[in-house]
């Protein structure tokens, strides 16, 4: 099964891919300009890998941003099977796993790398 991760923030979402195995790839993040824009290119992104289904990070932490991304997800009208999955830390572990790599920038770099733990992490409960 394709699967897709994202990664909803404010202004990038980050997204990872597995299309085989356990493989989780991070791809570049998509830049929010507005929620339409990038439901669209969402949309576009799991239309061109035929992902058949997504995993949402998902705070336990807040409410307010739960509501966001319910919101933002509702505006995807997905065929496909949608599951969210907790999200905690995975911003810091990114963070924690560039260090050093690159210099810090924000490019979406972090997010998709959020995304590709929050995808690995789905997995592995999945085992």
């Amino acid at each position: 099964m394709k699967l897709a991760s994202i990664d909803i923030g404010l202004k990038r979402i980050g997204v990872a891919l597995c299309l085989a195995s356990n493989i989780v790839t991070p791809q570049v993040a998509i830049l929010r300009k507005n929620r339409n824009q990038a439901a669209n290119e969402v949309k576009a992104f799991l239309k061109e890998w035929e992902i058949e289904k997504l995993i949402v990070g998902y705070p336990s932490a807040s409410e307010e941003m739960q509501r966001r991304i319910k919101h933002f997800v509702n505006l995807l009208e997905l065929e496909i099977e949608v599951a969210y999955f907790e999200e905690n830390m995975s911003s810091i572990e990114a963070e924690d796993l560039i260090k050093g790599d690159i210099k810090y920038k924000r490019d979406g770099r972090v997010d998709s790398i959020a995304a590709k733990i929050i995808l690995e992490r789905y997995l592995a409960k999945k085992q």
